[in-house]
């Protein structure tokens, strides 16, 4: 049987809090064209002039509230995540890590696999909606990358897993605890992203924001919609939590100034909610895998400080799937569903 692995990819993270490193990991970050989609001189007059001058002492300040002795959060906790799998699964298919952005990079574990021998991968993106800046980009790369390091490895690529029942369930075992709690309403904040991307996702260019309801109306355009995913995972969960209607709803964090994004903005959800009646908050962060500085300082610490200040009582980020067993399970029966057709393939 030819050797296989699995490549688990997420987005990364400063090497340290410090200025300089968040300088390099933001220069790396959105120097990407799939994260800044513009012109590339634009896109580097944009960074260099104005995004690095001001945001790594910003951003250095904010990751510095979540380190760790270990590090990186995302990353301590996905290597966690691969050491966690790697032992369910067994050492016939070794469990590979990789970040699209810092270490460890992408370039470096392709030519690990390639050391190693492996003739066949499954690359399995951590994202579980696609968006060009995002799931696009990681299978963009790690694509080239094989292409030019070992062009006889055979992959195979995980698709966005939004609304797999597995997933949901999965997302569901880490909440149900949480979601059985006091609570008024549970926000569902997603990663923003900017609405020139989901129009220019859409291969149709007929459907995506054409209409108020596109997002639930049918459509082949929903296999790249960032948007219509996002909402179909919110729905699902809803559902499988037996969530009341009006008790839940959703919106987008992490937005850039200069071009409209995605709305409702969570931060300014965080500022309605209390005088429309909700002093208990859950909120959960479905588009993320494994807890970041998104979810650790931007909803967890500034998110829960904005919420109480505009008239809250009670704020609760709930955890992503981390490393948690229900996530691990998941994981593992992707893995061992492609282990075994690929067995059958080779038969």
């Amino acid at each position: 049987m030819p050797k296989r692995a699995v490549l688990l990819c997420n987005l990364g993270s400063p090497d340290s809090p410090s200025v300089p490193d968040v300088r390099r990991y933001l220069r790396e970050f959105l120097g990407d064209e799939r994260v800044l989609d513009m012109a590339a001189p634009l896109r580097w007059l944009l960074l260099e002039g104005v995004i690095l001058r001001t945001r790594p002492k910003r951003s250095a300040r904010a990751y510095a509230t979540i380190w760790t002795k270990e590090g990186s959060p995302m990353v301590r906790i996905s290597r966690s995540v691969r050491d966690r799998l790697a032992a369910m699964i067994g050492p016939e298919v070794p469990i590979y890590l990789a970040m699209r952005y810092g270490s460890p990079s992408i370039a470096g574990e392709v030519a690990r696999l390639a050391a190693d021998g492996i003739e066949e991968v499954l690359l399995f993106p951590q994202y579980p909606h696609y968006a060009m800046s995002s799931w696009e980009t990681v299978v963009a790369r790690a694509y080239e990358e094989i292409a030019r390091q070992a062009p006889g490895m055979r992959v195979t690529c995980v698709q966005p897993f939004h609304s797999d029942p597995d997933y949901i369930e999965a997302l569901y075992a880490v909440s149900a605890a949480d979601f059985a709690k006091p609570h008024d309403h549970v926000l569902f904040s997603f990663h923003g992203l900017p609405v020139s991307h989901m129009r220019k996702a859409d291969s149709s260019g007929i459907h995506c924001t054409r209409f108020e309801d596109c997002c639930t109306r049918s459509s082949p355009a929903h296999a790249t919609c960032y948007r219509a995913q996002v909402y179909a995972t919110a729905r699902a969960l809803a559902r499988r939590a037996a969530l009341p209607a009006g008790k839940w709803s959703v919106s987008f964090q992490s937005r850039l100034r200069g071009e409209p994004w995605l709305e409702p903005f969570t931060d300014h959800e965080f500022q309605r909610l209390p005088a429309a009646g909700v002093k208990k908050l859950l909120v959960i962060c479905p588009s993320f895998v494994t807890d970041c500085l998104e979810t650790l300082e931007e909803i967890a610490i500034a998110g829960r400080e904005t919420f109480l200040k505009a008239g809250g009582e009670s704020f609760h980020q709930i955890p992503c799937l981390n490393d948690q067993v229900p996530a691990l399970e998941f994981l593992a029966r992707r893995v061992l569903a492609w282990h075994d057709s690929a067995d059958s393939a080779s038969l």
